[in-house]
């Protein structure tokens, strides 16, 4: 009988997903366009994928077994032991044998070295060598173990090797025909990851990310922490601390045997777009990707992965350029401050008093702008001093005159200890923004500082 469900699971989810069925035609094109044309055929697929599986969403919910695969999983430890109470934030780094040298040991040198104290007590580092070779699995648990000795006996960290099923590569997927070096290069990474996500779903209540050669940027554990915090009442699947294709992507705990099974039934696509159609599938229609990138690569990848995978480099933002606008508020203005101050790109600020629920300070656009980057700040620039404490922005459409305004609004964040710095993404690429709206969610006693809103904008000659 369970066998029977599960089939017809697959069966259901594999009619839904139709769409992938062109990955095979589009990869072998891929695989010998240059740069600039694979990007475009990589975006081709993303809309063919999901326009057909926006259709579908409650029937991916349902969804909550674990594929029968990771049921029968097998890990052993390599190095240290789960911990013994239930963390904030699991780490997740899955790493094999690599070609050119790996950077294993460099990116969990950078975990820590980037972490205090206090932050080690709130994580797990978790490490699945999913390279089946024994002496590369003994040689490099000894080499974690020796240089990471303290934080493997403080239960921080652990290293594991995972099998599904007793095998490295079980039955069905063993006999899974790959027509190109890229589509063995899916179907490993998907499973390695699996099996990481799989075992790390009890031991934290959140889930990141991470590939074997990255770079921690200073405090990112708190950076992740307070953004988890502000966002713990809003709906939300993914949030992203990088534009990296893979690392710095934080998921709830709850979520991930839907993932890990979503991984398993579609081998041979890439794993970036298996995780962008997998928030869409859960409502979340764009990207939460906070700024700047909390996670950098660190080393050069194999010619393989350079061919298999669109390289997202980090994009680099030149100052704010602040289009021209009126700024409306509600808020108690008082001698020669006004409200105008908070947009102005110099040392000139707002302040204000007695904030109640419902405030809101506005920018409104002389025209729609392509905007591509939002930065609100409050407060000192040290501390929490004049600090909004519970605010949001939105996102405006729709310029109406009577209130002075937009039609609608959509939320793009909550202010993170009272500051937001956050991309702007929209459904549709060439959605312009008419408003950006300063929403106070509670009413706040005592002087309030909105020391400036910066703007990015996309220049109209790249717009197209």
């Amino acid at each position: 009988m369970y066998h029977c469900f599960w089939r017809c699971v697959l069966v259901i989810v594999s009619l839904l997903f139709c769409s992938f069925f062109l990955h095979d035609k589009i990869q072998n094109v891929e695989y010998k366009l240059l740069l600039k044309e694979k990007d475009k055929a990589w975006q081709i697929l993303v809309q063919q994928i999901s326009s057909e599986s926006k259709n579908h969403l409650e029937t991916f919910k349902e969804m909550q077994q674990r594929s029968p695969l990771l049921q029968h999983a097998k890990y052993r430890f390599l190095a240290g032991a789960p911990p013994q109470q239930k963390k904030l934030l699991t780490v997740g780094i899955s790493s094999m044998q690599p070609p050119g040298g790996s950077h294993l040991l460099d990116t969990l040198r950078s975990v820590f070295e980037a972490s205090s104290e206090p932050e080690w007590r709130s994580i797990v580092v978790l490490v699945h060598l999913s390279d089946p070779d024994p002496e590369w699995l003994n040689q490099t648990a000894a080499n974690i173990s020796r240089l990471f000795a303290p934080h493997i006996e403080a239960r921080e960290l652990l290293v594991i090797h995972g099998l599904l099923g007793g095998s490295p590569v079980p039955g069905n997927l063993s006999d899974t025909n790959h027509t190109s070096p890229c589509e063995a290069l899916y179907s490993r990474q998907k499973v390695d990851y699996a099996l990481l996500m799989n075992f790390a779903s009890s031991l934290s209540d959140y889930f990141l990310l991470m590939e074997d050669h990255v770079h921690c940027s200073p405090k990112f554990v708190s950076a992740i922490y307070w953004a988890l915090s502000a966002w713990e009442e809003l709906p939300w699947v993914t949030l992203e601390f990088s534009s990296l294709n893979m690392s710095g992507k934080v998921f709830r705990s709850s979520d991930l045997s839907r993932l890990t099974s979503f991984f398993l039934l579609f081998l041979n696509t890439p794993a970036p777009l298996l995780l962008s159609e997998f928030r869409l599938l859960l409502a979340q229609d764009v990207p939460i990707r906070f700024t700047p990138s909390l996670f950098s690569h660190v080393g050069v990848s194999s010619t393989v992965e350079d061919s298999c995978f669109p390289v997202e480099k980090e994009q680099d933002f030149d100052e704010p350029d602040n289009p021209t606008a009126t700024v409306v508020t509600d808020m108690e203005v008082f001698l020669d401050l006004i409200s105008q101050y908070a947009y102005t790109l110099n040392q000139e600020d707002f302040s204000t008093l007695d904030l109640l629920k419902g405030n809101h300070l506005t920018v409104i656009m002389d025209r729609p702008q392509k905007v591509i980057r939002i930065a609100v700040l409050t407060g000192l620039n040290e501390g929490e001093r004049y600090r909004l404490q519970q605010g949001q922005v939105e996102l405006g459409y729709d310029p109406i005159e009577e209130p002075k305004g937009c039609a609608h609004y959509t939320l793009l964040g909550p202010l993170v200890q009272g500051n937001l710095d956050q991309r702007v993404f929209s459904e549709e690429d060439s959605e312009k923004v008419s408003c950006i709206r300063l929403l106070v969610l509670a009413s706040q006693k005592g002087w309030v500082l909105i020391r400036q809103i910066r703007v990015w904008t996309q220049p109209e000659e790249e717009e197209s």
